[in-house]
């Protein structure tokens, strides 16, 4: 179900960029109501809706049909957090995120592949830790950026939606502290653009207890742009990362981002 409801995320995406004639900096949709395209419970539709209005990010929105589906726009501006986020000498990849209803099928699909709880890795504005606890999973977002984690407080604060938040650089976090089992960890960035730096501190700490390894899964955000060195082993940009760690591919997401808006091609994630 999960698949089908992606692929179904994926055509309202291009149907709504087709369009889109706006001029905010981001944008995104969120179906308003429970449907066959988009089973998803209302209750959780509406927890979705109550993070984008409670985000800063953004500062408009709007009702739209799009195709069968009648959606909520979100318009938004993250200038002020991607300039700040890549201020920090640690930070490895700068603030740009997916979209809600994507963080939300990546976690829905993380706890059917069994998944416990999830750690998001340079969480940004928090919004795949705050999808994993209206999921009911164990949630964590760890993120080098004050002002975003202020951010993430701020949503907190307002949604009532409690998941756990750390201001601190994630390659040297202890991770052990964190009481979650059979964990997923988000990676936040492409490889390309810093998110291997991110990831391989996390994993060889993860490598180095064979009682975690085997119960802990990872997921990565890829591309196959050609606007980047292509991957010889096809795995969006994270096969050398993926052979390094003896990792075994489990599924590939297909889904909207940010950054693919404008786009023909979504973002793989690697589960």
């Amino acid at each position: 179900m999960i698949e089908k409801i992606a692929k179904n995320l994926v055509n309202l995406k291009q149907e709504f960029a087709k369009k889109y004639n706006g001029s905010s900096h981001i944008q995104e949709v969120i179906p308003l109501a429970e449907s066959k395209l988009f089973p998803i419970p209302v209750e959780h539709l509406d927890k979705l809706h109550l993070f984008a209005s409670n985000n800063p990010i953004y500062y408009n929105h709007y009702e739209q049909k799009i195709g069968d589906t009648l959606c909520m726009v979100y318009e938004g501006d993250i200038n002020k957090y991607w300039l700040n986020s890549i201020q920090y000498g640690s930070s490895h990849a700068p603030f740009s995120p997916t979209w809600i209803l994507s963080a939300f099928l990546g976690t829905m699909m993380a706890k059917e592949l069994g998944s416990k709880g999830v750690i998001d890795i340079g969480s940004g504005d928090g919004r795949i830790a705050y999808c994993g606890k209206i999921l009911g999973l164990e949630s964590y977002s760890i993120e080098i950026d004050q002002m975003l984690v202020d951010l993430q407080e701020e949503v907190v604060k307002n949604t009532g939606i409690n998941f756990h938040h750390f201001c601190s650089d994630t390659t040297t976090f202890d991770y052990d502290k964190l009481e979650v089992n059979y964990p997923t960890f988000f990676i936040g960035g492409l490889a390309q653009m810093g998110g291997n730096s991110l990831a391989n501190p996390i994993l060889e700490k993860i490598s180095s207890k064979n009682e975690i390894k085997s119960k802990t899964m990872v997921v990565f955000a890829g591309t196959y742009s050609k606007k980047y060195a292509p991957d010889g082993l096809n795995l969006a940009g994270w096969g050398l990362t993926i052979s390094k760690h003896n990792l075994k591919l489990l599924t590939t997401m297909l889904l909207p981002t940010v950054w693919t808006f404008r786009e023909p091609d979504e973002t793989p994630y690697l589960f």
